[in-house]
């Protein structure tokens, strides 16, 4: 969501459909060893001693005005909500990775306490309806388009918080570290990593009848929008596909609202040149639009994690992720757990598939789910020393293990469980998507 492109650019050079293809085919995996580790934590801003009152949009300027003074090494940005969220630079490893992020949330949580607020890792809020706090033409014109298909993406918009782990996209060549291997086990141990981490049950103040509800908004928004590429042997190629088949959000311009084209794709786009011909800007920009649980930006970017609970929840799923996909041995075993899922998904792209409903709803009370998870978090906990983490780090992953995973439970289960009416469970189920 923070990945905007300032402003609009005056048209320069025309793109055609094949200079698409060669463009998207050429950037969107760049192989070779991995090496680079980021995390983007997005986190809800509330109030510190009640947390169910709104903040003013006033007070939410003031505190990130003062925070835009601070000296950070991630990159700060709010979301349309009034979201804050921060991105790392790629870190050589998983401890500069956790020690930049942790130094640089210190330093914003000190300011935020100045004014009476808090950073909240919840993946939906359990209390306030949307509202929009940015007012600019790409959010604008975001929402416009998403109105469409129902109220789900203002949801998305302004009441959603993840944490999303950036990985670099493996090796040209087969093996646990070969970049199609790793697309591959990106969208289906995504699935555990979604019930593991479930942590958004309530909207409206009441359960929705889905772990993570956060999760249940981006499915409700379309395949299009949301939804990833199927899965073949080519990733490079079904992405590339997928983005020119990609409805576009908007045509940007110099002064006035953007339109807002309904049912166009960048490959019609190519081919009428209307309302004006795209251009490579236009390809860019129509790339931060998609939003799949797995987006290919060079490196991997997987999004399909909640916010989490605490000052440092966060680091657990960047931690997993990380020895999962970067440990040769840790990987081959998240394959062969994950693997037995694959038919769950019925070959139809994540989140729009079973497996990925059931994950959301059900999370790790959904037993071969569960059953995957402590096969990887062990795994993960083992390799762990082999990628130079901390003994913070992992007894962080180890504690969770034997709080949640072993147990069945995810974080949105505590929150059902709270004794204000919640443990009841769900008042009125929400439609499944």
């Amino acid at each position: 969501m923070s990945d905007t492109v300032s402003g609009c650019t005056r048209p320069r050079t025309t793109v055609t459909e094949a200079e698409v293809e060669a463009l998207v085919h050429g950037i969107c995996f760049k192989t070779g060893p991995p090496r680079r580790l980021g995390v983007e934590v997005e986190w809800l801003v509330h109030e510190l001693r009640a947390p169910r009152l709104p903040v003013s949009p006033e007070r939410l300027e003031a505190v990130y005005s003062a925070l835009r003074a601070v000296p950070l090494r991630s990159a700060l940005t709010v979301e349309p909500g009034g979201q804050l969220e921060l991105s790392s630079l790629p870190a050589a490893s998983l401890t500069e990775c956790v020690a930049t992020v942790s130094a640089d949330l210190d330093a914003v949580r000190a300011v935020l306490r100045e004014d009476g607020l808090a950073l909240v890792g919840l993946g939906h809020d359990p209390w306030h309806a949307p509202r929009r706090f940015l007012r600019q033409p790409r959010y604008d014109a975001m929402e416009a388009c998403l109105d469409r298909t129902g109220p789900a993406g203002r949801f998305m918009m302004c009441t959603s918080a993840s944490v999303q782990v950036c990985l670099d996209a493996g090796h040209e060549e087969p093996g646990p570290l070969g970049h199609v291997r790793r697309w591959w086990l990106a969208h289906h141990l995504g699935a555990v990593l979604l019930a593991a981490f479930a942590n958004s049950p309530l909207a409206g103040g009441r359960p929705t009848g889905w772990r993570s509800t956060r999760q249940l908004r981006w499915t409700q928004i379309g395949t299009g929008r949301a939804g990833g590429p199927p899965l073949d042997a080519d990733p490079r190629g079904a992405w590339t596909r997928h983005v020119l088949d990609a409805p576009v959000m908007c045509v940007r311009s110099d002064g006035g609202p953007w339109d807002v084209p309904e049912g166009m794709s960048f490959r019609q786009w190519t081919r009428t040149g209307a309302p004006r011909p795209p251009t490579r800007e236009d390809l860019d920009y129509h790339l931060t639009t998609l939003f799949p649980p797995v987006r290919p930006r060079g490196h991997l970017e997987l999004r399909m994690i909640d916010a989490q609970p605490g000052d440092d929840g966060w680091m657990v799923p960047l931690a997993v992720t990380a020895a999962l996909f970067d440990d040769p041995e840790a990987a081959e075993t998240a394959y062969r757990a994950v693997k037995p899922l694959a038919e769950r998904t019925l070959g139809l792209p994540a989140p729009h598939n079973p497996l990925y409903e059931d994950a959301a709803r059900d999370a790790l009370a959904d037993p071969e789910l569960r059953e995957a998870a402590v096969t990887c978090f062990t795994a993960a906990l083992g390799a762990l020393p082999r990628v130079g983490a901390t003994t913070e780090v992992t007894d962080a992953v180890a504690e969770y293990l034997e709080r949640y995973v072993r147990r069945g439970r995810c974080p949105a289960d505590d929150l059902l469980d709270m004794p204000d009416g919640a443990s009841r469970g769900p008042h009125g189920r929400e439609t499944r998507p």
